[in-house]
């Protein structure tokens, strides 16, 4: 029994849904079935009555999670108590899809003794966090110069539209953007990822068009919800390496006629100070990219 598979169970009994589990560990939901599933077959006992509609705990899985909980608080309290490396704190971005699992799988190897800390927020935020210190770096996308801090470009993030699966639109193996000119377009506000929303905005401007405006998008899954259920068809787009992770039957992922639309990913660091684990860290992004150009 791992204290992996222990904070995967306890993730996805509070989030009793496997999906969102992942999206909080910020891992792939493949590798949290698997551990789940690991952990089940070594205690012998189903922990979660999976259905189509729901995800529960069964009786095993009731008596087990406050134990869990106990044995990571513990797990917690040792590390804190014997620690001899201050941990990297690594700010995360919406969409790294398995990226973001093979960097921290090939960085655990690097440096087994650095603990990792993650931190999710807006770009702007993580930006400014990374500026003040509280972040040692963070993963973006195509940002703008920046006082005091530089980007490391690691691998470039193809954009694929997202449309209604019922839409003609969803059977066409790629797509223009002219094709969309005439759907309304949902993104995010500009402030929350000024790079996605400049991209996707002054590229349809290049084709011609002026997007139509529709909703704010709020959580990518509300956002594909709705895309999915209005009668007024609508479009967004999804980073090509996230869309796998992102199943559902009322939306279709649908790739750009080439160019296409590309940003690039990277990690921004402070010029001054940077974190003395960078080295490995940059080390195991391009361990992980290569291990991604083999496997595809």
């Amino acid at each position: 029994m791992e204290l992996r598979q222990l904070n995967y169970f306890v993730t996805v009994a509070e989030e009793l849904h496997f999906g969102r589990a992942a999206e909080k560990l910020h891992i792939v939901q493949s590798a949290v079935s698997q551990q789940v599933r690991r952990l089940e077959r070594e205690l012998g006992a189903e922990l979660f009555d999976r259905s189509p509609r729901h995800v529960r705990l069964t009786a095993a899985g009731l008596r087990l999670l406050p134990e869990a909980r106990a044995v990571l608080a513990a797990a917690d309290r040792a590390r804190a108590a014997v620690a001899a490396r201050p941990p990297l704190r690594l700010g995360t971005s919406t969409g790294l899809g398995a990226h973001l699992d093979r960097v921290l799988a090939a960085f655990a190897e690097m440096a087994p003794d650095t603990p990792v800390e993650l931190v999710s927020a807006p770009t702007r935020d993580r930006l400014a966090q990374v500026a003040e210190g509280r972040l040692d770096a963070t993963f973006v996308r195509s940002p703008g110069p920046s006082p005091g801090l530089r980007f490391v470009p690691l691998w470039d993030d193809p954009l694929i539209a997202v449309v209604p699966a019922s839409h003609p639109l969803a059977a066409r193996p790629d797509i223009a953007l002219a094709d969309l000119a005439a759907l309304p377009l949902m993104l995010t506000e500009r402030r929350n990822n000024p790079a996605l929303v400049d991209l996707v905005v002054n590229a349809c401007q290049s084709a011609g068009f002026e997007p139509v405006p529709g909703p704010t998008g709020g959580s990518l899954q509300n956002t594909h919800a709705m895309i999915g259920s209005r009668a007024t068809p609508m479009w967004t787009v999804a980073y090509a390496s996230h869309a796998d992770q992102l199943p559902s039957t009322r939306v279709a992922f649908v790739p750009f006629r080439a160019p296409g639309l590309i940003l690039s990913t990277g990690l921004t660091v402070r010029t001054d100070i940077p974190p003395a684990t960078l080295d490995l860290l940059l080390a195991a992004c391009e361990s992980a990219v290569t291990s991604d150009d083999h496997s595809s």
